[in-house]
C-alpha cells in the first residue's frame, strides 16, 4: 500500500528545490535507497549547486514515488528502469500485469497463512478424503490408535513429499486390507509392536508375511516398484524406527525374499 506523501510539510529551499535528505524523507525511503536508484539508472541524478549539494524538484518527488510504489510491489529494478521509457499504453499494460502478479501472490500468501494457522492449531495439511475414510475404517477394524496415528503421519509425509506417487501407493495399500486374511496379518503386525525383538512370535509373523507375499505375487516375484522411488523405503524406515520387533520382522522378510 502506498503511503501518502506529507505534501503539507514540504518547505522548498529557495522556493523551488530540496536536498536528497528532504526528498528521501518526504517519500519515505532512505538516502541510501535514493542513491541506489541513481546508480541503477532509475532516477536521474541532478547536478550539484554552488554549495555542492544536489537539489531536487517536484518531478523528482513524483518519479521517486512511482519507483518506490513499483519496488514495493516486487517489480525488479531492471524492469522499473525499462518502464521509464515505455509509452503510456505500454506502461498501462505493464501495470495491469503487475497487478495480476500481485493478486496471485496475495492468493498464495493467504494459502500459506491458512497452513500456518492450521499448524499452530495442531491441524496439519488435510489428507484426501479417501485417506481420511480409510483411517476411520482402520479403527473400526480393531487397529490400535497408535497404528492409526502412525498411518496418518506416514500418508501426510508421502502426500507432501511425493504427491505424484502417493495416490497409487495408497490405493494399493487400501486394496490389500480389503482381504480379510491379509487384514488379520496387519492386525497381528500392529499387535507385535510391543514384543521383544527375539520373541518367537516375531519370527512366526515374519514367516506368515513372507508366505502371504509369495502367494500374492507368485514364487520368486516381488511387487514392481520404480527403481528410483524412495517412497516404499521411506515408509518402511519410519515403521522400523517405531519398534524393534517391527525392525526385526522387516529384516527377516528381506533376507528371505532376497535369497
Amino acid at each position: 500500500m502506498v503511503r501518502p506523501c506529507p505534501w503539507g510539510k514540504v518547505k522548498w529551499d529557495d522556493g523551488s528545490v530540496i536536498t536528497i535528505g528532504q526528498l528521501a524523507g518526504y517519500v519515505g525511503v532512505s538516502t541510501k535507497t535514493v542513491r541506489v536508484y541513481h546508480d541503477k539508472g532509475l532516477l536521474p541524478e541532478p547536478d550539484r549547486d554552488a554549495s555542492g549539494y544536489r537539489r531536487y524538484g517536484a518531478t523528482d518527488v513524483i518519479d521517486l514515488i512511482k519507483i518506490r510504489t513499483l519496488a514495493e510491489a516486487g517489480v525488479p529494478l531492471a524492469r522499473i528502469r525499462d518502464l521509464r521509457s515505455a509509452t503510456d499504453a505500454q506502461l498501462l499494460q505493464a501495470l495491469r500485469e503487475i497487478d495480476d502478479e500481485l493478486t496471485a501472490r496475495i492468493r498464495d500468501l493467504r494459502a500459506t497463512q491458512g497452513r500456518l494457522r492450521r499448524l499452530a492449531a495442531g491441524r496439519l495439511t488435510p489428507l484426501p478424503a479417501e485417506v481420511s475414510t480409510y483411517l476411520e475404517r482402520l479403527a473400526c477394524w480393531g487397529f490400535t490408535p497408535r497404528w492409526v496415528d502412525l498411518q496418518r503421519d506416514l500418508w501426510i509425509l508421502v502426500f507432501a513429499a511425493h504427491p505424484d506417487q502417493a495416490t497409487t501407493l495408497f490405493q494399493e495399500q487400501a486394496e490389500i486390507l480389503t482381504a480379510p486374511a491379509l487384514r488379520l496379518l496387519f492386525l497381528d503386525y500392529d499387535q507385535a509392536h510391543d514384543l521383544d525383538a527375539d520373541d518367537p512370535r516375531v519370527d512366526d509373523l515374519a514367516r506368515r508375511i513372507i508366505d502371504a507375499t509369495r502367494e500374492r505375487y507368485g514364487p520368486g516375484e516381488r511387487p514392481e516398484r520404480d527403481a528410483a522411488s524412495e517412497v516404499p523405503a521411506l515408509i518402511q524406515s519410519t515403521v522400523n524406527a517405531a519398534s524393534p520387533a517391527w525392525r526385526r520382522i522387516d529384516m527377516l522378510i528381506r533376507a528371505q525374499l532376497n535369497a
